[in-house]
Order: structure tokens, then C-alpha cells, then sequence
């Protein structure tokens, strides 16, 4: 008779030891093109911090780039040529141009040192150097490895708005005082901003102080802006719009690792109002929404467990603040799309 419960052979135990977990090959980092990337980018937004100077010491808001001459000089778009002539007006670009990379290197490092810090592998930040009218379209790392559990996909998402939020608040805080009144025959320009709760609210903080001067203590609607607050503006639309939450964007991260399954609903009705502002408020708006309907096609999957609990709640709120102190319904005035159209009827 067979022994209905035979020993099992030591050899066996072999079976049930784990299996080494495979861990991918770190990526090659190719420090020549993030170098190359951010010299270009310095450049190019070095350039435009040189127009912006240029316009704001002659009674011109800083983003004004009108075919105007400005003290007997018609200065183009990009001004290459115009600083190349007179290298000096560079030293002019420098507060805007080391205010903005400041912001773009802290968002993207605060991603990268939380990879590094789970373990996924991601590049350094590439830069974009694009002359536009701030001489750049930001700043972006990939993540080229799995992010293995909902903690760490909270923690990178939410670790960028953090980091470029304290700078820009840094930044706002010591440049709103060099701001001026507009002039008494104010000169039109090509953007008129409108500002975030943060904005107003520095603004009454420093005037209660009493650390503006007499000339910086006027409503922000009847102030030239300094070009470093404009920096400052940038940073504050970026983290905004990084923290909408939908997509992959680091919104969208911070929801899918909190709640999963409302993730998809969140994304959808993100993208409903931002039609709707679209219409009623900012064309802009339109691309946003496009965006998040690419990138909510797929999400990173992450392990179900551990669930977000604990101090990461209360970060999650701090998130939804930052997006409501940062964010601006209507980044620039009368471009709506009833404005657009009726502007580009009246061509």
C-alpha cells in the first residue's frame, strides 16, 4: 500500500526558493544632447529676457512685440542679430532667463530624484529650445522602466509641481517689487495676462507688509509687469496645467494613485469643462483638452497594494490647492473663441 502522504525530498524545496526579480539595464544617458539642449535653451531664453527688458525700460509691457520702433530701433521677434550687435543687452536677459530655468530644472529634478529614489529609470531633463515668446517650451524627462506601486506613482507625480510651485512663489515674492506703473499713454501689447489667485494674493501680502514701494502698490491690471514676474506667471500656468487631473499628466498620476478606478471619469469630465473654457474664456484651452484625451488612452499600471494613506492624503490636498491657487481661467484676455472669431472676421 502507497503512503497516502509521502515525504517530499529536500531537493524539492529547491522548487518553491523565488525567482531573482529581472531588473532592466539602467539607460545610457546621453549627457552631450541634455547638455547641448540646455545651453540652447539658456540661449534662446536669454534672448527673449533681453527683449523683455528692453521693452519694459522703455514704458512697453515686456511681451509686446510690435513693429513699433523702440528709441529709433525696430527690433524683430527673435532679436538675435540685435543682441549679437550690442552683446551687453544680454546682461539685460539674465534675471528672466535664470528665474525660468530655475523653475523648469526644479519641476523635472524633483521627478528625476524620485525615480532615482524607487528605483525606475528615467533620463535627465531634456530641454526645449523653441524661440517662442519666452524662448522655450519647457523642459521634460522620460521614464524608460515600470513605476511598481501606487505609492511611487504618487510620489513622482506630486514631487515636480512641489518643487517648481516653492520656486515660482520665490521668485514672485522678489520680483513683484520691481514692477512699475503703466504709463499715462499705455503702449498695447501682444498679451494681456490675466493672473492667478496667487498673483492677487502675493500682491495684498507684500502691500500689507509694506515691502512694495509706492509705485509697485497699484493694482496688477494698471502695472507693467517686471519681465522676472513674468517668469514667475510662467511657472505658475506650467504647474497648473501639470496638475490637471486627467491623463498622464501629474494630475492624472496623483488621481490614478489615489483612486484607480475613478481615474478614467475624472479625465473625461476634466476634459468637459475644459471645452467649455475653451469656448467661453481661452482657445488654449482646446489643446489641453486634446492632449488629455490622447494621453488617457493608457495609464502606467501600477500594483493595487499598498493603497495611498497617511500624509499622502494630506499632500494630495496640498496638490488640489496649488491648483487652485495657480490656475487661470483665462490666461490671456479676449481670446476666447467667440473673440477670435469675431477678431478674425473683422481682418
Amino acid at each position: 500500500m502507497s503512503e497516502p502522504t509521502p515525504p517530499i525530498a529536500s531537493p524539492t524545496i529547491e522548487y518553491f526558493r523565488p525567482a531573482p526579480a529581472w531588473v532592466p539595464r539602467a539607460p545610457k544617458q546621453r549627457y552631450w544632447l541634455h547638455l547641448l539642449l540646455l545651453l540652447a535653451t539658456c540661449f534662446t531664453t536669454l534672448v527673449m529676457g533681453a527683449r523683455m527688458q528692453h521693452n519694459f525700460e522703455h514704458d512697453r509691457p515686456a511681451l509686446s512685440f510690435s513693429d513699433d520702433p523702440i528709441a529709433g530701433e525696430t527690433i524683430p521677434f527673435f532679436p538675435y542679430g540685435w543682441t549679437y550687435k550690442h552683446p551687453a543687452r544680454l546682461l539685460g536677459g539674465v534675471p528672466f532667463m535664470s528665474a525660468l530655468m530655475l523653475f523648469f530644472l526644479a519641476h523635472e529634478m524633483g521627478h528625476y530624484l524620485y525615480c532615482r529614489h524607487y528605483g525606475v529609470y528615467a533620463t535627465l531633463p531634456f530641454f526645449i529650445p523653441v524661440p517662442t515668446p519666452i524662448g522655450t517650451m519647457g523642459a521634460v524627462i522620460l521614464i524608460r522602466s515600470r513605476i511598481r506601486s501606487r505609492t511611487a506613482l504618487f510620489d513622482i507625480g506630486i514631487a515636480g509641481p512641489i518643487a517648481g510651485f516653492v520656486v515660482a512663489v520665490a521668485v514672485l515674492l522678489v520680483s513683484l517689487a520691481w514692477s512699475k506703473p503703466l504709463p499715462t499713454v499705455p503702449s498695447m501689447s501682444d498679451y494681456d495676462f490675466g493672473f492667478p489667485l496667487i498673483f492677487q494674493w502675493a500682491h495684498q501680502l507684500l502691500m500689507s507688509a509694506g515691502v512694495l514701494p509706492e509705485s509697485a502698490s497699484l493694482p496688477l491690471d494698471r502695472l507693467l509687469i517686471h519681465p522676472t514676474a513674468i517668469a514667475a506667471w510662467v511657472g505658475m500656468l506650467a504647474t497648473s496645467l501639470n496638475l490637471l487631473p486627467g491623463g498622464q499628466l501629474d494630475g492624472g498620476h496623483i488621481v490614478f494613485s489615489i483612486a484607480p478606478r475613478a481615474h478614467k471619469i475624472i479625465s473625461r469630465l476634466t476634459i468637459l469643462i475644459l471645452l467649455f473654457m475653451a469656448y467661453f474664456l481661452w482657445t488654449g484651452w482646446f489643446v489641453w483638452a486634446i492632449l488629455l484625451q490622447i494621453s488617457s488612452f493608457r495609464h502606467p499600471q501600477v500594483a493595487e497594494w499598498p493603497k495611498i494613506s497617511g500624509v499622502r492624503l494630506w499632500l494630495a490636498l496640498l496638490a488640489l490647492a496649488m491648483l487652485a491657487l495657480t490656475l487661470t481661467p483665462a490666461p490671456f484676455l479676449h481670446a476666447s473663441l467667440p473673440d477670435v472669431i469675431r477678431e478674425f472676421r473683422g481682418r
